[in-house]
């Protein structure tokens, strides 16, 4: 098989393995169903409830979504007054670490007080988990321009905003960019969070309703559809990354040569 059309098949190839393993492991060590569900189970549960699953993944997928949107556009704002000046990037670094320490999963009761029960703790639980990793990569790509191209740059008659705009945001894309793949997933997290504490629909809902009601194999389907909407997301920026910054692969793969 040519190299690279394996290479390409490797995911599939591996998913499929995995899921092989799974479930001939629950086959031969006979493992209680109430501990570990085989996939093949968890497919039936998809194949059955199919109208509910799809209800509650879409209900999932659009509140991470719109969770996420708040916080890449949050997120840029943030980033460029955080990597307008070396002083306040080492103001507010403190400060958003600090923020980022807190578990969110301690936050989403109050977020629950404050807006109800529904889709908009979470849609606020997804924006906070989330928007942390696109700001730091923004900063992080405009606060590592060298001093002597600023240098150059200035001396050739560059304002401070000309040097963001034609050096420092050009910079920050691949840092940008690799940040919305980490962040897409983090905001899933926090959506489910929010939703397995205090919602009326989506995955974490789902999960937590048949959890308690053991009925696991629709458990593991809910948990099996949360991480395919988390790879295909995954996919999607990986994809946008790659569009926006061939220069910076190329780059790479040219010094790896």
């Amino acid at each position: 098989m040519n190299p690279r059309t394996l290479e390409k098949l490797s995911p599939w190839l591996f998913t499929i393995a995995i899921f092989l393993a799974w479930e001939l492991a629950c086959i031969v060590f006979k493992v209680n169903t109430s501990v570990l569900q085989p996939p093949s189970a968890a497919f039936a549960a998809m194949f059955k409830l199919w109208r509910v699953f799809l209800y509650h993944s879409w209900v999932t997928l659009w509140v991470t979504m719109v969770g996420f949107a708040l916080a890449v556009g949050f997120g840029i704002i943030l980033g460029l007054v955080v990597g307008w000046s070396r002083a306040i990037y080492r103001g507010l670094y403190p400060v958003m670490i600090g923020f980022n320490t807190i578990p969110k999963v301690a936050i989403v009761p109050l977020l629950i007080l404050w807006f109800g029960i529904g889709e908009v703790p979470a849609i606020v639980t997804a924006f906070l988990i989330s928007f942390f990793p696109i700001v730091v990569n923004i900063a992080t790509g405009l606060a590592t321009t060298e001093p002597e191209l600023e240098d150059v740059l200035r001396a050739l008659g560059a304002g401070k905003l000309d040097i963001m705009l034609k050096v420092g945001i050009p910079r920050a894309l691949p840092y940008f960019f690799g940040s919305l793949k980490i962040a897409i997933t983090l905001a899933f997290v926090g959506t489910v969070v929010s939703e397995t504490l205090g919602a009326n629909a989506g995955l974490g809902y789902l999960i937590a309703l048949e959890g308690a009601s053991f009925r696991m194999a629709n458990v593991y389907a809910a948990l099996l559809l949360l991480a395919f909407e988390g790879v295909l997301m995954y996919a999607v920026f990986a994809g946008i990354e790659q569009h926006f910054t061939k220069w910076a692969f190329r780059s790479q793969m040219s010094a790896a040569g």
